[in-house]
């Protein structure tokens, strides 16, 4: 253990000002990629040509027939939803712990999220817990593929054949993420994918909705673009069948999103790299653990978490107070943290089931039914978000000098616990 002083006292930082690369990596390719697009002056349309290579290339990348570029990945998402047939008053099953969007997804369209708990270890949704919230109203699943670690797919696709359910993949973290030698985002009948500036694959703004099936890529589409039913040639009826949203993408988006793909096994690889490389400098470091690769999965380790266990130094101190003073001590050292997780029935929305008013889509007339989301209900999920923390800066351009940083701070910082959480421990950074 290294005995200088802490940044938090006055000692000198482990991560210099400025180390620490912004994601993503922007190179003159992705914007001469851009600047193309204002050349040729097409922006947007059902057929622009960029959005029509994003589909065609992410499609091949991943390996599946059919693919939509969107907005988002929440558009994606609820693009996935609504093909999947879930109607008002239909449950869909998922996970407390994920970004907003994947149950508000569900509320879209006027359904009922229904959350299973998670397993501690992965924090992706424990497929035990699925099979007892399964009921006549359950119509699909959707299982995340968190930080982007696989969540584990074959017994959730089992208990999908089992009771006739269909299964989204939210993979919106998970690009390149592996399962058993499947790609994320093959398994299920539908995926969705990001493209928002945090991910592995970055158009800033932007997702991929993706499916094998040809009567669900229609149904996406409708929900799409107005409503209307789509053409391989990109003409158009301008007949809307059902309600649509107008999820397309823009031109310059799907354009910086293509030359990024062409680098994405590369940045994958560097991004394992980095991780395999930290995880292997914090492994013997007591108090902390690193995130798990269970065998026959590929992490893409989207987001680097770690999980702070203060029980295994003998301490017996609330893990809040304990996260709340290391996370201090780390920024201090310049090590960059994430925002916090947070449990998503837990939310006002949940508890007040506010909706889109009047306590749609709980009390539209088409569920009938009460449903309580209850802290209490998802255990370990409550105790996971108390745990974990984000390591921003993982991905390149930043590389092992930046990891072998960290890790020296993660070192300096619990080494002097007993100063750490003392309660007047106060920031005095060095100049």
């Amino acid at each position: 253990m290294s005995k200088e002083e802490l940044a938090l006292f006055g000692g000198p930082r482990s991560v210099p000002d400025g180390m620490v690369r912004p994601w993503p990596d922007i190179r003159q390719e992705d914007k001469d990629a851009v600047m193309a697009v204002l050349d040729r002056g097409v922006l947007w349309g059902a057929a622009a040509p960029e959005a029509t290579k994003l589909q065609e290339e992410w499609a091949a990348w991943l390996g599946r027939k059919y693919c939509l570029a969107t907005n988002s990945g929440t558009a994606a998402l609820h693009m996935a939803v609504a093909a999947a047939g879930v109607e008002p008053g239909d449950e869909v099953i998922t996970t407390p712990v994920s970004w907003t969007s994947t149950a508000t997804c569900i509320l879209h369209h006027n359904a009922i999220p229904v959350f299973a708990d998670i397993d501690p270890t992965t924090m992706n949704i424990d497929p035990k817990r699925v099979e007892e919230k399964i009921t006549d109203r359950t119509k699909a699943i959707i299982p995340v593929h968190l930080f982007g670690l696989a969540a584990d797919m074959d017994p959730i696709m089992a208990l999908a054949d089992k009771h006739g359910l269909m299964v989204i993949e939210d993979a919106c973290q998970a690009h390149g993420a592996l399962y058993n030698g499947k790609q994320a985002g093959t398994i299920g009948q539908l995926a969705a994918f990001s493209l928002n500036g945090s991910k592995n694959l970055s158009a800033g703004e932007g997702g991929l909705f993706v499916t094998d099936d040809e009567y669900l890529w229609q149904e996406a589409a409708r929900l799409q673009q107005f409503g209307e039913k789509r053409r391989t040639d990109g003409a158009r009826e301008y007949n809307a069948y059902g309600m649509g949203w107008m999820y397309r993408t823009t031109e310059m988006s799907a354009a910086f999103a293509r030359s990024q793909l062409r680098r994405l096994d590369e940045y994958n690889e560097r991004i394992r790299e980095n991780a395999h490389h930290l995880t292997g400098l914090l492994s013997t470091l007591k108090g902390i653990r690193t995130p798990v690769e269970p065998e026959g999965y590929k992490h893409n380790y989207f987001f680097y978490k770690v999980q702070y266990w203060p029980e295994d130094l003998g301490l017996d101190v609330p893990i809040s107070h304990f996260a709340s003073k290391v996370n201090a001590a780390l920024q201090a050292e310049g090590v960059v943290l994430g925002r916090g997780e947070f449990v998503i029935p837990t939310m006002t929305l949940f508890q007040e089931k506010r909706g889109y008013g009047k306590g749609c889509p709980w009390t539209c007339g088409h569920y009938g039914r009460e449903i309580v989301y209850r802290a209490e209900d998802y255990p370990c999920a409550v105790e996971a978000v108390e745990r974990v923390i984000g390591l921003v800066g993982t991905k390149p351009p930043n590389g092992k000098q930046l990891m072998e940083r960290y890790a020296r701070a993660f070192e300096k910082v619990f080494g002097a616990l007993d100063r750490v959480l003392q309660p007047d421990a106060v920031v005095a950074r060095a100049g």
